[in-house]
């Protein structure tokens, strides 16, 4: 399998899944709807991911990979709104089309430097890695790098989110208002229970003696 194949099915099982999960209104955000973009992408990543470079320019470019995949996925999680459904006092959470462009151009922008590096300017590339002394396989591993930690960034973030979100706080017109409960308008009020002008009257037995 080519290394442009490996790419584009890297690229395309992070959009999918990505997109499947997070994409639309009132998500809920459970376990399972967290770790399912993780998963695939562990899932996948290892089948193509060489031994990471571990010095030289290499390194740079691994760890340039790992900041920019930092970069969009702060970007990502704050086009997602996260909040708490009014049904069911849950977190949710909401993403449209802001959100689905920056992962189609992120993704798509990956795709188009594979290509490239395939079919546009191949013979440009390896001037570059030889003058700096960086491998394809360093090229290759700074992109997944950059996959990665954009899933993950966009999977705490998510985490993070839902335990901040807070509580729907109860309504007091409902619960505890004394216009409800205790109130001495209906309960225990002397206008309808122990009031001298229906129990108990004087005025009541006096007529009755007097026009007897």
């Amino acid at each position: 399998m080519s290394p442009l194949t490996q790419a584009m099915i890297v690229n395309a099982a992070v959009l999918f899944a990505t997109l499947e999960s997070d994409l639309g209104s009132h998500r809920k955000i459970g376990p399972i709807r967290v770790l399912r973009t993780p998963l695939v992408v562990a899932a996948v990543i290892p089948l193509f991911l060489d031994r990471p470079v571990t010095h030289g320019n290499g390194l740079l470019v691994e760890l340039a990979g790992v900041a920019v995949g930092l970069l969009c996925g702060l970007v990502v999680t704050t086009l997602m709104r996260v909040y708490r459904s009014p049904k069911t006092g849950k977190p949710v959470s909401a993403a449209g089309l802001p959100y689905a462009s920056v992962w189609i151009l992120v993704v798509a922008a990956r795709a188009a430097f594979s290509i490239g590096a395939t079919d546009w300017f191949p013979a440009q590339l390896a001037q570059w890695c030889a003058a700096h002394q960086v491998t394809g396989a360093a090229i290759t591993d700074g992109l997944i790098f950059m996959a990665i930690t954009m899933v993950l960034i966009r999977t705490a973030g998510l985490s993070a989110r839902a335990i901040r979100t807070p509580s729907t706080p109860s309504n007091p017109s409902t619960a505890g208002n004394p216009s409800t409960a205790g109130n001495p308008s209906t309960a225990g009020n002397p206008s309808t229970a122990g009031n001298p002008s229906t129990a108990g009257n004087p005025s009541t037995p006096r007529a009755s003696r007097f026009y007897n």
